[in-house]
């Protein structure tokens, strides 16, 4: 199976199915013979889940809101009540269908009913049903009629699913898991960035996996190439194992630059700084020998929660941050919610999320939760080299108001007496063509700035990069891009203004003799990707890229770009 390559490298393992309750599950036909055994493992998942809800009583604290054991009693009425506990029976033994499918089928036929009520209170009870649902898929899909090898552990689990969110990628930060395929998604959507700085073989948009893959089938990943082998012979399995061991050689060479300075062959220093999603994730900067944080984005600390960061969360995720970089400096991103990331998993309402409230403008809509994070951001900017970030910013009015954001947060603290620096650095982000074009303005206001390739590819080509069907347009190195991308450094390196670049371009070590020639001096990645680029900078020469960089912005056809994108890097 072939899909997008999101993050390289090979991984063995056995497959394991994600899956919620609303997307699709597998649909397969079950012999006759067998219905009885998948009648029986339905049963066994309903047993399973009034246990776990039954463990769950036992655990409510004494001076617990009386809701909270009102609301496992709906639960587990939903879970045994006919309608759940024995239609989907009839429609495995009717339809002679795996029991997930029966569960699936049901669980549609309720919520149109709900769909139907016109009472509220009635209506909300929809989300009890899906959840009950989503608990007793969960027990199916980790039993789905045999079970997984004694001796599977995480570190050999392949995930399969049709679609991850961010947060759904951001939890596999606790695991160990060896890589993760999914039916949708775009090279730089942000699930894929998440994956990348899990530095495990990736791939996404393949369609028809989650359908197609069982559950504990052997599969192969080459997350280089973006191909699955699906119950591979004893001869791809002995290859791949071997180059998987080729693989993990080259990146333990890598470890050994750590420590070296970055800097080309005619002494022309770099610094490379690495983008963070989580606190926990400093650990990865240091191991790879950044400099620095070059971003870090706190819209992650927003995900997965039922309620808000209040301002001491934030301060204290911020200043641990900052901290542990013991004087490094450190790049925090204001929340960048919206589009494909949304609070409590909410489902937006816009119809083109990547073009609508999201960033800076969903920031500048909410003062309240905005001046929280800045005060949040200044406190922490006691403890250490904090710069603040500010992402999306398209014009000279959003600019003002958000530096009136920042002096207003500045003056609240200062009435409490509440140390901060004084000094501290704020940038924005060009990742709008508009900012681009209007570059002047940004130098004027601005300390620092910094490129996000990621969303001023995707505005400038017109292609959302979270759709793999118009994925394979997204391209980094047409001339539009590469012009854009040029005149923000000319412009910024002209007025000694700080320019970084801290989009997927930035760890793409293809890229890195170009963005070095267009005068590039600061680059920021996933700390997965930083020795890999480090190699590229020692090995290069400044007087030998810049002209053929030069060329490069001169070129209108792709195919003489990739040419002479080969020879930069030969």
């Amino acid at each position: 199976m072939h899909g997008i390559p999101v993050s390289g490298g090979i991984a063995i393992g056995h497959a394991h199915l994600v899956s919620h309750a609303k997307l699709e599950v597998a649909h397969y036909d079950v012999p006759p013979e067998q219905i009885a055994g998948e009648l029986a493992r339905f049963d066994a998942a309903l047993k399973t889940v009034r246990g776990e809800l039954g463990e769950l009583r036992t655990q409510i604290p004494a001076n617990a809101p009386q809701e909270f054991d009102a609301f496992l009693n709906l639960h587990l009425m939903i879970l045994s009540d006919a309608t759940l506990s024995s239609t989907p029976r009839e429609i495995i033994e009717a339809e002679k269908c795996n029991a997930e499918w029966a569960l699936k089928v049901q669980m549609d036929a309720l919520l149109e009913q709900f769909d139907q009520i016109e009472d509220n209170y009635l209506q909300e009870r929809k989300a009890d049903v899906i959840q009950v649902v989503e608990r007793l898929m969960k027990v199916l899909l980790g039993r789905p009629g045999y079970a997984p090898p004694s001796n599977d552990n995480e570190s050999n689990l392949i995930l399969v699913a049709h679609d991850l969110s961010p947060a759904d990628v951001i939890q596999f930060k606790q695991h160990q898991f060896a890589s993760f395929i999914t039916d949708v998604g775009g090279t730089t959507s942000h699930t894929a960035i998440v994956a990348r700085s899990l530095a495990i073989p990736s791939i996404v948009a393949l369609h028809q996996a989650r359908q197609l893959i069982r559950e504990n089938e052997l599969l192969i990943v080459d997350g280089t190439i973006g191909m699955i082998i699906v119950d591979p012979d004893p001869q791809a399995l002995t290859e791949y194992r071997l180059r998987q061991h080729q693989w993990d050689l080259e990146k333990q060479k890598l470890k050994r630059l750590r420590g070296t300075r970055a800097a080309t062959l005619d002494n022309v220093e770099v610094e490379l700084h690495a983008n963070i999603e989580l606190p926990g994730d400093v650990e990865h900067v240091l191991e790879s020998g950044g400099t620095g944080i070059g971003l870090f984005r706190t819209e992650f600390l927003f995900l997965n929660r039922d309620n808000l960061p209040d301002e001491d969360e934030q301060f204290e995720a911020y200043r641990n941050v900052v901290r542990e970089m013991e004087g490094l400096p450190v790049t925090i991103r204001t929340y960048d919610l919206g589009a494909d990331k949304q609070i409590n998993d909410t489902p937006t309402t816009s119809q083109n999320p990547a073009l609508g409230l999201r960033a800076i403008r969903l920031s500048l809509s909410e003062p309240l939760m905005f001046l929280a994070q800045l005060r949040a951001l200044l406190r922490a900017s006691h403890y250490g080299r904090l710069r603040i970030l500010i992402p999306m910013l398209m014009s000279a009015s959003e600019i003002t108001q958000t530096l009136s954001f920042i002096a207003q947060a500045r003056q609240q603290l200062e009435d409490k007496y509440i140390p901060f620096d004084r000094e501290v650095k704020v940038g924005g982000m060009i990742e709008i063509p508009a900012a681009a074009l209007g570059i002047q303005t940004f130098i004027k206001r601005f300390d620092f700035l910094s490129i996000g390739t990621n969303d001023l590819i995707q505005y400038t080509l017109a292609i959302d990069r979270s759709d793999d069907a118009v994925s394979h347009l997204y391209d980094p190195l047409h001339p539009a891009v590469i012009n854009l991308i040029a005149s923000v450094i000319k412009a910024c390196n002209k007025a000694q203004t700080p320019v970084a670049l801290c989009g997927e371009m930035a760890g793409d070590v293809r890229l890195t003799r170009l963005l070095l020639g267009l005068g590039l001096r600061q680059f920021s990645m996933h700390p997965a990707s930083l020795l890999e680029v480090k190699q590229q900078v020692l090995k290069s020469n400044m007087r030998e890229l810049m002209p053929l960089a030069a060329r490069m912005l001169r070129a209108t056809d792709a195919d003489k770009l990739h040419a002479l994108l080969h020879k930069l890097n030969a």
